[in-house]
């Protein structure tokens, strides 16, 4: 699709004007924005950014929830040839220091007060930051900072300038050429600081076009975005795709408001982090376990008829008599309504990414009619390297090579790709380039993995990540920290583990378990607690984390390449791991490195034998305040089995 994103953009107003190109819902309504209303709107703020000084190459910051607004504000900075970069709106204020600087940002959109008084808090380090404008105006009428103005003046004064120069937006949207830079993403900066990923409107947009052709992708699906914008599947999903197809884009009215959105617009076309699709089903579980016991017993009837059924119907293939009619009876009691309320009653395609997704809870989802699919990409590769054909979707693999898509295995194990959606560089870091990119252009992913005999991409884990066991009765025996993390998460009642083992005799794990799902597990017992230390500490809460990690433990004893990473230790954190204290980063990954500098003594007593550990750790609460939490850590020992041999 040799293309740019404004011209598609005046290609969908000009040939469907009053088709509904967004639809927002403010004060409960959902309010629908037509192509053609939206193309004035980018003409207007795109003449008002040049007015003020806004040109071509120079960078623009956008931060903030998924809005109209957000989304014309950057195709208005791509109309004249600017870059727009999408920050974290969840990001704190010195997280959004080095990338202002790096890119030598002057020109802000914010979304409302939080995230201006985040960019006015740090002006001081960036003082080329002259220009923030922000949507919404509550709380800020009485602000009086330099430079700050609202888009409601920026649209009058850019609407001015458009009346005078009547030719200057065609122009300006006809000057740029596909290859030319449209949109930065910084990485999440596991290690150090994040690097500016550049990607030109061609790469974005052959990707985008891949995916949609793929999927038969038309402009008659529906999406929910709610996702940050500056994540490069949610910018991917709702902006590069939306605007190849044509299809309608929904914005929440808020994160909190997002399941209840979800049901009200019945997405075709769905896209989720393992994460999301791990709390919508600890929410449904919950739910199940407050239900009276004669429904209890269908629901579990009835989910082990699509445990064994299910996959097989998504798969095309035919069912016995008995399966068949049980399945369909299934569908009218549970599956049925059970999708309905995930909201997941119209999806058509699904996927998840960015992390591997449990095998369990990805069958969980197909068993029950979801057409849920994994796929492979990074922010350097604009998402889309492998994806699963219908009827090919297992938990093991990630798809196959998508058109245009090379891959191949470096002796190390790491995957290659060569793809026209690779990234053009990193910004201003010429060696981190050349680190990751050949000179026969083979991006290097860090991803360890292998092509199976179907041609079907298996990844195990990060390249640096995976190790092995030193020592004892596993000596040598492979080690994929992810892997076992994902096999936990699957329990409802576990939220986040980190695991340890590499280049020890034996794998140790630290997990953070989901507090509405223990304390409604708890309550329905009688059991009381103080808070989320204090219930992650109770000896039944430790019971319970136990059956799941040798769950966990029997699985893997019948994988004769993981069974030594079966967990012989473990501890229940005595808070959660939080993105602003470090432990995670903004998409939601464990910093395994960071976690276990910072909670060096719990590793210690993990491995030294230790039953028990006292910690106290510094914690930052959402006001900004900073305080500590402290507790003597139990610390257990769960059963290992013998790897179970392959029969011959």
């Amino acid at each position: 699709m040799q293309t740019t994103f404004p011209r598609l953009l005046l290609n969908h107003a000009a040939q469907r004007p009053t088709a509904a190109a967004m639809r927002e819902k403010e004060y409960g309504i959902w309010q629908a924005l037509q192509w053609v209303e939206l193309a004035k709107m980018v003409e207007r703020l795109s003449c008002g950014l040049h007015q003020a000084g806004l040109r071509r190459g120079q960078h623009m910051i956008v931060i903030g929830a998924n809005r109209p607004r957000l989304y014309a504000t950057m195709l208005a900075a791509q109309s004249i040839g600017a870059i727009p970069v999408p920050l974290y709106q969840d990001a704190a204020a010195p997280e959004c220091v080095f990338p202002i600087n790096n890119a030598e940002v002057s020109f802000a959109f914010a979304e409302d007060q939080e995230q201006v008084d985040k960019l006015l808090e740090i002006r001081d380090q960036c003082p080329q930051l002259q220009h923030i404008y922000f949507d919404d105006p509550r709380g800020l009428r009485n602000y009086t900072e330099p430079g700050l103005e609202s888009l409601d003046d920026l649209l009058a004064k850019g609407a001015a300038f458009a009346a005078q120069h009547t030719e200057f937006f065609g122009t300006e949207v006809n000057v740029a050429k596909p290859d030319d830079v449209a949109a930065m993403f910084f990485t999440s900066g596991t290690t150090g600081n994040p690097k500016g990923v550049v990607h030109t409107h061609d790469s974005l947009l052959n990707r985008a076009k891949a995916g949609a052709d793929f999927d038969r992708l038309t402009s008659d699906e529906d999406v929910l975005a709610y996702l940050p914008p500056a994540w490069i599947g949610q910018n991917i999903f709702s902006y590069a795709q939306w605007l190849a197809c044509g299809y309608t884009v929904n914005c929440p009215e808020s994160a909190a408001t997002v399941t209840i959105d979800l049901k009200e617009i019945g997405p075709t076309y769905y896209f989720a982090p393992p994460r999301v699709f791990e709390g919508l089903l600890t929410s449904v579980m919950i739910r199940m376990e407050d239900a009276g016991a004669i429904k209890r017993r269908m629901f579990h009837y009835f989910m082990d008829v699509a445990r064994r059924a299910g996959p097989k119907k998504m798969d095309g293939k035919a069912l016995s008599f008995t399966d068949g009619l049980l399945y369909a009876l299934g569908n009218v009691l549970v599956y049925g309504p059970l999708r309905n309320n995930l909201g997941m009653s119209r999806v058509r395609v699904a996927y998840t990414a960015g992390e591997a997704i449990g095998p369990d809870l990805f069958s969980f989802y197909r068993s029950i009619g979801i057409n849920l699919k994994q796929l492979y990409g990074s922010t350097e590769t604009a998402v889309f390297v492998c994806l699963q054909p219908d009827h090919e979707a297992r938990a093991d693999t990630v798809g196959v090579p998508c058109t245009g898509v090379e891959i191949k295995v470096a002796e190390s194990g790491e995957i290659l790709v060569k793809s026209p959606g690779l990234l053009k560089e990193y910004f201003k870091n010429p060696t981190a380039t050349a680190e990751v990119l050949t000179a026969d252009g083979w991006y290097h992913t860090s991803d360890a993995g292998f092509i199976d005999g179907h041609g079907h991409l298996k990844i195990i884990d990060r390249v640096k990540d995976v190790g092995r066991i030193r020592g004892g009765i596993n000596d040598g025996a492979m080690f994929a920290p992810k892997y076992v993390e994902n096999k936990l998460k699957f329990f409802p009642h576990i939220k986040e583990v980190v695991a340890y083992g590499d280049g020890r005799e034996k794998v140790c794990v630290m997990i953070n378990i989901d507090f509405d799902a223990v304390g409604n597990w708890a309550e329905r017992r009688n059991l009381p607690y103080a808070g989320y230390t204090d219930l992650a500490q109770k000896p039944e809460v430790y019971q319970l984390v136990k059956e799941c990690v040798e769950k966990v433990n029997a699985d893997l004893s019948v994988d004769a390449l993981l069974a030594g990473s079966q967990v012989s230790r473990f501890l229940v954190l005595h808070k959660e791991l939080d993105a602003d204290d470090g432990e995670l980063t903004r998409t939601n990954k464990v910093r395994r490195g960071f976690i276990a500098e910072k909670y060096d003594v719990l590793v210690d007593a993990l491995y030294g034998g230790k039953t028990s550990q006292f910690i106290e750790t510094q914690v930052k609460f959402e006001d900004g305040r900073t305080g500590s939490v402290s507790a003597t850590l139990r610390i257990d020992d769960a059963k290992t089995f013998t790897q179970v041999k392959a029969a011959a």
